[in-house]
């Protein structure tokens, strides 16, 4: 399914940052103990990594099923009962929360854009409207993965009666 490959691919270019932002800390940690030379944009820039990491790992995590749940009741029910759960939680908790984020963040990162934000620290990293972008995407992707997950969860429990 296309939304499975795009959903994979994100999850895939989030594990790229993650390996370069270990890279970026070791470095910058070397940097800053070692010869005493530190820069506020690479500490910045690992903030920014950290933002991507976690915003495109959203959906990754529940396509691949790695989210956080309350297991404490939800591994007792039945796998019916399972996925009448995880449609009401889709239609119920993720769709309008991520569509509230979606809203809101279209200002958020237009207003960053239209002021050309960037850092009050002196040598900061500008444009920050980039990384605030990642916001709406983010949340965007985790409608389309939820909603791919309704599909199968209800062609499961079409089949299953």
């Amino acid at each position: 399914m296309l939304i499975d490959r795009l959903i994979r691919y994100v999850g895939a270019l989030s594990g790229v940052v993650l390996a370069a932002l270990i890279l970026l800390v070791v470095y910058d940690a070397l940097m800053r103990y070692l010869f005493h030379s530190g820069s506020i944009a690479l500490q910045e820039l690992e903030w920014h990594l950290f933002d991507v990491v976690i915003l495109l790992g959203i959906a990754y995590a529940l396509n691949r099923d790695a989210h956080v749940r309350v297991d404490i009741f939800y591994d007792r029910f039945s796998k019916k009962t399972q996925m009448v759960i995880d449609v009401a939680a889709i239609l119920f908790f993720i769709t309008p929360l991520s569509l509230l984020i979606i809203y809101v963040g279209f200002d958020f990162v237009s207003l960053s854009f239209l002021q050309d934000e960037a850092s009050s620290n002196p040598g900061g990293l500008a444009n920050r409207f980039i990384i605030k972008s990642l916001m709406p995407v983010a949340f965007v992707l985790l409608i389309l993965q939820a909603y791919r997950d309704i599909v199968v969860l209800l062609k499961k429990l079409k089949d299953s009666e």
